[in-house]
């Protein structure tokens, strides 16, 4: 199965979202997303190629999407997948493999990635409130990428990180 259009992907589709710590732009985007575009277009499971895409928004949240209609994603895939990524980081001078950060916008709309405990901070001092946008990364299919990977403080995991002590 080829490399397919993101849109075209159902709503059960299986996704895992990749955050960078910072904007990549120019040469390190290009190059990111010909890296991610080599790897999927090669990707199988078992021998068995798969129905996959991926999706780059706000030049930091990377989407990668197998629909497992036809094949899983296997774990040994699906860490190539990681592996591949985790290769790049220091070459794009950024973070895309863990790091448990929170990544939201602030009034003027610009997106940061803050510390779980920095993001509480920010709770705290009021900077942060329930209408802020904020971006689950934790979201494991297509559909709930599409409804709910941005969305307000208010209806996100997040909103315990900032809860009142």
């Amino acid at each position: 199965m080829p490399v397919v259009p993101f849109d075209s992907l159902p709503d059960s589709a299986r996704v895992w979202i990749f955050a960078g710590d910072r904007p990549i732009v120019g040469a390190p985007a290009t190059q990111l997303l010909a890296h991610v575009d080599d790897y999927l277009g090669q990707w199988k499971a078992h021998g068995h190629p798969l129905s996959c895409a991926r999706d780059w928004r706000h030049d930091r949240f990377l989407a990668v999407a197998v629909d497992q209609t036809d094949a899983f994603a296997s774990g040994c895939s699906i860490d190539g997948l990681f592996r591949t990524l985790q290769s790049l980081q220091q070459t794009l001078g950024t973070t895309l493999i863990g790091g448990g950060r929170v990544h939201y916008r602030d009034a003027t709309g610009a997106i940061h990635s803050a510390t779980r405990e920095q993001f509480a901070k920010l709770g705290e001092t009021g900077a942060v409130d329930d209408r802020t946008t904020v971006f689950d990364a934790t979201v494991s299919t297509v559909g709930a990428w599409r409804e709910r990977f941005e969305t307000q403080l208010a209806r996100a995991w997040h909103k315990d990180l900032v809860a009142k002590r």
